[in-house]
């Protein structure tokens, strides 16, 4: 399990504005990837964000990481997913206390992203949860209204060869449905990646919730 004692060997690369004020956008990558893989969505973020491109806490291989250990595709083990949680709520706070924070994710990041926003609703602008599943059954609340006045953007690639389909439509019924998220939601051509209009929707859309007062 994750050392949520100790946070000062966070891996993550810092872009964007350099402003002590900043909103905070925190990219979330896949299961058996790292913290490069979000480089290219990074580049492409509104300018008056900071973005932190953080590596997953538990350690799969070389350069391969992820967020918590599963029982299967997009099915975190409840105990590691909770321990990643710890980790990262006292990251945050050591690392942007006090300011927006928005959370992008992609796959095995969107579970963690939606575990982080279900975990904790109010802490955060709002989560993209890119072509990946909310953690049911993993010891986060997925009761209706969970989500209610949360801003959500959620994308899903309707030839996904990688996720579950059964999850991912109980996601898109949960986020739909029940959540009572400020929902935005796309179901695109191809297969597990970000296609170019949901990028350029998560630009617009984080220029939405993340407004410099």
């Amino acid at each position: 399990m994750v050392d949520v004692s100790d946070v000062s060997d966070v891996n993550v690369v810092w872009s964007g504005s350099l402003s002590d004020g900043a909103p905070v956008v925190v990219l979330l990558h896949g299961r058996g990837s790292n913290e490069h893989e979000m480089a290219a969505v990074a580049a492409q973020l509104p300018s008056h964000v900071a973005v932190a491109a953080l590596r997953g806490p538990v350690v799969l291989g070389p350069s391969k990481f992820t967020w918590f250990e599963n029982r299967g595709i997009g099915r975190p083990i409840p105990e590691s997913l909770r321990s990643s949680l710890d980790w990262f709520r006292r990251w945050l706070d050591d690392a942007v206390a006090h300011r927006p924070v928005a959370l992008v994710g992609f796959s095995g990041g969107t579970a963690f992203a939606g575990a982080c926003v279900l975990d904790d609703p109010s802490r955060f602008a709002g989560a993209a949860l890119l072509y990946g599943t909310i953690p049911f059954d993993a010891g986060v609340a997925t009761t209706p209204g969970r989500l209610a006045g949360v801003n959500i953007l959620h994308a899903q690639g309707i030839d996904d060869p990688v996720m579950p389909p059964a999850l991912m439509e109980r996601t898109w019924e949960y986020l739909t449905e029940e959540s009572g998220a400020l929902l935005e939601t796309y179901r695109t051509t191809g297969g597990h990646a970000i296609a170019p209009e949901v990028l350029v929707a998560l630009t617009d859309w984080l220029e939405r919730v993340l407004v410099v007062s």
